[in-house]
């Protein structure tokens, strides 16, 4: 029976099956593992475990639907691009965003600049509860090869709320990217060039007749399906002519045929009254779109480094499989390639999948709210729904510094020992600079003089007429979007390593400390350093005896496992 070989697309042979392999399976084509859930897919044939993971099983019960706050109303629908735009709308018609412009007293725009940055503020609150409700799908899910394929989309199709400004948008954007997450990367690439985020996101409503935005068409090829280098600038130029008319209604497309060129495109080598549809169908033939996407999804699921023969092997697999991906990631995670040495424990967790696995490897059956994982994602540098670029994020050696280590040790901590007494919700914290004021209006001040910068003398205040004042609306907007917001759950991770080993029937320390590193680690442990977490264990409960230690020992276990979690092998998979 030999090893695995590199760059070999053929299946392994089932007599080469095995716990490691099946490990790996779920390390790679999910977020991994319980020792029990690698047992099962063990006792498979790999061509049943790998089908077991790309059609998922039926989940035990639905899994929760997101719960809107109630921030939204119609009236939102054309919220202005910026805060003069909306108060310089208003001054002109008399209202904005529902709102009237009070026909007398002070601050006339005040409830306009209200309404604007309430807006702001719930659609922001409500974006990390969508990305909350989606971690906890991550942790929940059944068939968790759909919710990383929905990751490796988000990152691929990128578009942030930071410039949409609207949660219901990426959250419609979210449902069809799982949608299609596994089926035809035609059918998908058709979806989201007409999904009203990445609309809004890459400018489309500014791509008319006569005066083309080339965002759009440029990103379609760059960054959705060709890579740089394999088009020209003429080819971008005629391709947002024929993406002119492509916009939204709200959450729905739309075409405007008066703002589309229907004029004849020059396109890829291809001539004729192109539409958007057209296109993407040229793209589609181009040899190099297949090679691009089939790498951009290897480099993911399996290692970084790809020679450009078998790149183009990867590419023609893709193309022979009609652009279908389930097929496409069976014929890969069934390959010899794909359990051979180098693809195997080499791939660098992103903080999504640090957190994602930590969670499922411990059995939890949904996503602690403690620690926040928002916050952890700013922390790590992976806060989903806020890509940095249009590109998504780095992948590999991008996640890790020393800095970022030492803090993926901290997140390791913050699950084993939760501060449940410093802990404060960081949804509910505005910021200094509206605490501040808000401060200042609860000591009975004006509000022009409670918002002048600090150290301003309140006499300075005297005689300012305002149409409206920025930082109170600031602060009105947090008041009633965190009146309205839905809580999010906050408990701590709730497991027992205790009875986890006990279930196992594991009777001594250094058996503790084997089993705990199995559950964790991907790459065994060095003699020293197992060595070392065995002495910890022993001096922790005064004995090698676990079963005579079981009453106490969860303590000590929780110290050995924030070990296993601090070491470089944890951030594998």
């Amino acid at each position: 029976m030999g090893m695995p070989s590199v760059g070999n697309l053929t299946p392994i042979d089932p007599s080469e099956w095995n716990h490691a392999y099946a490990a790996h399976l779920l390390e790679r084509a999910g977020f991994g593992g319980t020792p029990a859930e690698i047992r099962r897919l063990a006792a498979m044939t790999p061509a049943a475990a790998v089908d077991l993971m790309i059609k998922g099983e039926a989940q035990a019960e639905d899994l929760p639907a997101f719960e809107e706050s109630g921030f939204w109303d119609p009236s939102l629908t054309r919220f202005p691009v910026s805060r003069p735009a909306a108060t310089e709308w208003a001054d002109r018609m008399g209202e904005a965003m529902g709102v009237r412009v009070k026909p007398a007293g002070a601050r006339p725009l005040q409830p306009v600049t209200n309404r604007f940055f309430y807006w702001l503020r719930a659609t922001t609150l409500e974006t990390r509860r969508v990305a909350f409700w989606w971690l906890d799908r991550m942790v929940r899910s059944k068939h968790p090869l759909e919710e990383k394929m929905t990751l490796f989309w988000h990152g691929h199709f990128a578009t942030t709320e930071e410039k949409l400004r609207d949660y219901r948008k990426i959250k419609q954007q979210l449902d069809t990217l799982r949608n299609g997450a596994l089926g035809s990367f035609r059918d998908l690439l058709t979806a989201i060039a007409k999904d009203p985020a990445m609309l809004v996101f890459l400018d489309a409503t500014h791509n008319v007749k006569g005066a083309p935005n080339e965002n759009f068409g440029r990103e379609v090829m760059e960054l959705f399906t060709m890579g740089v280098g394999n088009y020209t600038e003429d080819d971008i130029r005629e391709a947002a002519r024929a993406f002119t008319g492509w916009t939204n209604d709200d959450l729905a497309f739309a075409f405007d045929a008066a703002r589309h060129d229907d004029g004849v495109k020059h396109f890829l080598g291809q001539s004729g009254a192109f539409d958007g549809d057209d296109i993407l169908r040229i793209i589609l033939q181009q040899q190099q779109t297949a090679t691009y996407v089939a790498t951009k999804l290897y480099r993911f699921f399996v290692r970084t480094e790809v020679t450009p023969d078998f790149a183009q092997s990867l590419g023609a697999l893709l193309r022979e499989k009609d652009y279908e991906l389930a097929p496409f990631l069976t014929t890969l995670f069934l390959s010899q390639d794909f359990y051979s040495a180098p693809s195997v424990a080499t791939h660098i967790k992103s903080p999504t999948e640090l957190i994602v696995s930590t969670y499922r490897k411990l059995g939890l059956a949904s996503l602690p709210g403690v620690p926040d994982p928002y916050t952890l994602g700013k922390t790590l540098g992976q806060v989903l729904l806020y890509p940095p670029t249009v590109a998504g994020w780095g992948e590999g050696r991008a996640w890790i510094t020393p800095g970022l280590l030492f803090e993926r040790g901290n997140f390791a901590r913050d699950v084993l020992f939760p501060d449940m007494i410093s802990f404060t919700d960081p949804n509910l914290d505005p910021g200094e600079e509206v605490r501040r004021v808000n401060r200042n209006i609860n000591a009975g001040m004006e509000i022009t003089a409670a918002t002048l910068e600090d150290g301003a003398a309140p006499s300075t205040a005297a005689g300012i007429q305002e149409a409206f004042n920025t930082r109170y609306a600031s602060l009105v907007g947090w008041q009633e979007a965190m009146r309205r917001l839905r809580p999010t759950p906050r408990a701590a991770a709730q497991f027992s390593l205790s009875a986890m080993l006990a279930e196992d029937g594991v009777l001594s320390v250094d058996q503790a400390v084997d089993a705990l590193a199995c559950r964790f680690l991907r790459v065994p442990l060095s003699p020293t350093a197992r060595s070392a977490l065995v002495l910890l264990l022993t001096e922790e409960l005064g004995t090698t005896d676990l079963v005579a230690a079981q009453s106490y020992c969860e303590h000590g276990l929780r110290l050995v496992a924030h070990g296993i979690m601090c070491a470089p092998q944890y951030q594998l998979a």
